[in-house]
């Protein structure tokens, strides 16, 4: 392995991922139902997204993920924003990223978590998150490869500017839109690497269908794609979703799962699942299964990442 990740994943196996964004800006009052979700407190409210990535840090977490899921430039110039201060609210997320690690390692010189590899991720959210209609959990649209890299080519060109370390291709549902963003990101974007994590139906198959082994097998001859996965899927998917994976590809595996509560796109409201499960409790599952990179999704907290990394460092040698 080479690259960020790999060098990363050398020395502090396996690599902590952080959990949701936007379960923690509600909770700092902003409001994330709308076409925008988390990305809404681009416009107005900073200086949170900034304290959720510190706090995700301060919980062990080693990478932070962007809040730019739904922040395409698409998105904000239907809210009258114009191409270029589109851009700037996308890199505006990276800065706030990257001032939570400075602010961390200022306040973190000494110790344990002096040498921790802080990895700044750019959430690239698949074009059903910009439908805003719950497409990235059905992959139910389908895009000439050229349109697909027309969509997302302003997106990763302002997380590149702003300095992400690696892409976060995340919650792809659809097996055109990953081969398109794999091809843009060799022939444009040749100097950084990303993760690929898949939404998936079940516990063999994207959300349009393909089997998960075969969406594996596109990627693994791709040298810029660094890890692939799942993420926001149920708990108990994980496990067989890894196995699968790893008969699939020699790449790290990444996961990083909801709590298990039940998602409306309709309303973009969540019920609780009285039945959910401790993911604490199944990381070393994970582990051993083949897991390289392990953190949360949607409805996951800090004290979620505190738990997932102290049962994590537990088992390290």
């Amino acid at each position: 392995m080479n690259g960020i990740l790999g060098n990363a994943l050398a020395t502090h196996a396996p690599l902590i991922a952080d959990g949701a964004m936007a379960t923690e800006l509600e909770k700092r009052g902003v409001d994330t139902a709308n076409a925008l979700w988390s990305a809404t407190a681009l416009l107005d409210r900073p200086g949170a997204i900034r304290d959720v990535h510190r706090s995700y840090f301060e919980a062990g977490a080693d990478i932070a993920t962007t809040d730019t899921y739904q922040a395409n430039v698409p998105a904000f110039e239907e809210l009258g924003l114009s191409a270029r201060e589109s851009k700037r609210l996308i890199e505006a997320a990276v800065g706030e990223a990257i001032a939570a690690r400075e602010e961390y390692r200022t306040a973190h010189t000494s110790g344990l978590d002096a040498d921790r590899p802080l990895i700044i991720a750019g959430s690239v959210g698949p074009y059903g998150a910009f439908l805003a209609d719950g497409s990235e959990y059905t992959g139910d649209y389908a895009l000439a490869d050229a349109e697909y890299r027309d969509f997302h080519r302003p997106r990763m060109r302002a997380l590149a500017d702003a300095g992400v370390d690696v892409f976060a291709f995340e919650t792809m549902p659809n097996l055109g839109e990953v081969q398109a963003l794999a091809g843009l990101l060799v022939d444009e974007f040749p100097d950084h690497e990303a993760w690929v994590s898949f939404s998936l139906r079940d516990a063999g198959h994207l959300c349009d269908g393909t089997a998960i082994e075969r969406a594996a097998a596109e990627l693994e001859g791709n040298p810029r794609i660094a890890a692939i996965g799942v993420n926001c899927v149920p708990p108990e998917l994980v496990s067989p979703a890894i196995e699968r994976l790893r008969a699939a590809t020699t790449k790290p595996i990444i996961v990083y799962p909801n709590n298990g509560d039940v998602y409306h796109p309709d309303t973009k409201t969540w019920t609780p699942n009285p039945d959910g499960t401790d993911l604490a409790r199944l990381t070393p599952e994970w582990v051993a299964a083949g897991a390289s990179i392990i953190g949360g999704c949607c409805r996951t907290t800090p004290d979620d990442i505190r738990a997932l990394a102290t049962a994590v460092r537990r088992g390290r040698p």
